[in-house]
């Protein structure tokens, strides 16, 4: 079971949520350009996304919190999360209008675990990346569109994400393309 930790400025998180039941979160392609907006919207002002992958019933994010100067210490988890509510919450109210559902679209709690060493931020990212891999929808990773892996493949080409602090990890681009495709054990990880 993976410990729910607080936010907590300056820090970098692997953040997961997966849907409530059995239904998709994404069910056609202006559902996941729409959830990158939302995510534009409310966490971008408070997080540099490192990367993410959105997969039909669940999505995983890797991020550093910004230190914002004007909230107090004891503030940090309540102010991050509520940017994490409202985020998931515009979502899920449009896509329940749009589907004329009702109810939670989201299990409860945010899953997180905080990434404190190096190796954990590659293993993580590694994972993120390769997660449309491991659940099947793709054979190989540049397949999936869902995901910040192809945002690496193409440095010159403008994007939100911040790639220059992940690339710092890697020689070059090839050398990233490799550690992306190698066999990694995830049982580590811990995401249940």
């Amino acid at each position: 079971m993976i410990n729910i930790e607080n936010f907590e400025f300056d820090s970098v998180y692997h953040v997961f949520s997966h849907v409530n039941g059995k239904e998709l979160i994404f069910r056609e392609e202006t559902n996941y350009h729409f959830f990158l907006k939302q995510l534009d919207k409310y966490i971008l002002p408070v997080a540099d996304i490192y990367s993410y992958c959105l997969l039909p019933n669940h999505f995983h994010l890797l991020l550093r919190f910004k230190n914002i100067d004007d909230i107090d210490i004891e503030s940090e988890h309540q102010y991050l999360m509520k940017n994490f509510g409202n985020f998931l919450n515009s979502y899920a109210k449009a896509f329940n209008k749009k589907y004329n559902r009702k109810g939670a679209l989201f299990l409860n709690a945010i899953k997180r675990k905080k990434i404190t060493d190096e190796k954990y931020l590659l293993k993580i990212l590694h994972y993120i990346h390769n997660n449309a891999v491991n659940h099947g929808f793709v054979i190989e990773i540049n397949e999936w569109k869902h995901s910040s892996y192809k945002s690496y493949l193409n440095p010159e080409k403008k994007s939100k994400l911040n790639r220059t602090e992940i690339m710092q990890y890697f020689d070059s681009l090839d050398i990233f393309k490799n550690y992306h495709q190698s066999n990694i054990e995830y049982d580590f990880l811990n995401l249940e």
